[in-house]
């Protein structure tokens, strides 16, 4: 585990990222219990603390900087969490409340039982529900909705569009984005009422390759009803 610590550490410096002792306790201790509870429910590849501290810590904090630069004290979704991520790491590090949503119950549980572990329920709550279900029960909520490697971008930009409250983001963090994926994107925005404001490249420590940080923001009105009935957006996403 002092290797581990070592690694995170210095893969933070590099981001860069502050994080405090106590902080970077909490991030290695939700990694190895998210590698021991793979054992028996399937929430990552990723099997070993090395890759995991690169692959799912580091990865996850990226977006720090940039919704840093949101605001504080931020709603902020986690929309497909998986095993936690990016959520857990983020309501660790940054001052703002998670919503960590997956529509696969036990991962839910598992996320849930992380949550207790970790002591930070009053930062970080997680729900068993579909994206579509949640912007019916609770429309315009979120100041930020985070996706990582979740869909193509124009299915994110119609499941996080009835969701964000007017100004708020969307925080789509994805490994490439090919020119035919963008150019449904953005013709997915239009209708949503959303507009892409930043597109940045960041490159992992110990040249574990690059993320791209897409920041679409939410200015109008969508001229289409949403939410669509769950699963729609993917069946039939718009922008194709």
């Amino acid at each position: 585990m002092i290797q581990s610590r070592e690694a995170l550490e210095q893969a933070l410096k590099e981001i860069p990222v502050v994080c405090e002792p106590d902080q970077i306790d909490l991030l290695l201790l939700h990694l190895s219990s998210v590698i021991e509870k793979n054992k028996e429910l399937n929430l990552t590849r990723i099997d070993s603390m090395e890759n995991g501290i690169y692959l799912h810590i580091v990865d996850s904090l990226l977006a720090v900087p940039i919704l840093t630069s949101v605001g504080k004290e931020l709603q902020i979704l986690d929309l497909g969490t998986g095993g936690g991520f990016p959520g857990i790491p983020l309501a660790i590090a940054l001052d703002a409340h998670l919503t960590l949503i997956d529509s696969i119950c036990k991962k839910i549980e598992a996320v849930q039982g992380f949550i207790v572990q970790l002591g930070i329920q009053e930062s970080c709550t997680a729900r068993c529900v579909r994206s579509e279900e949640l912007a019916r029960e609770a429309p315009s909520s979120f100041d930020v909705v985070v996706a990582r490697a979740v869909a193509q971008l124009n299915v994110l930009i119609e499941l996080a569009t009835p969701l964000l409250k007017h100004d708020g983001m969307l925080c789509a963090m994805k490994a490439h984005i090919a020119g035919n994926e963008l150019h449904a994107a953005e013709k997915a925005a239009e209708l949503c009422g959303m507009q892409i404001v930043s597109r940045e490249t960041v490159n992992l420590p110990e040249n574990r390759g690059h993320r791209e940080i897409m920041l679409i923001q939410k200015t109008a009105d969508a001229s289409i009803k949403l939410p669509r009935r769950s699963g729609m957006a993917t069946k039939r996403p718009f922008g194709l």
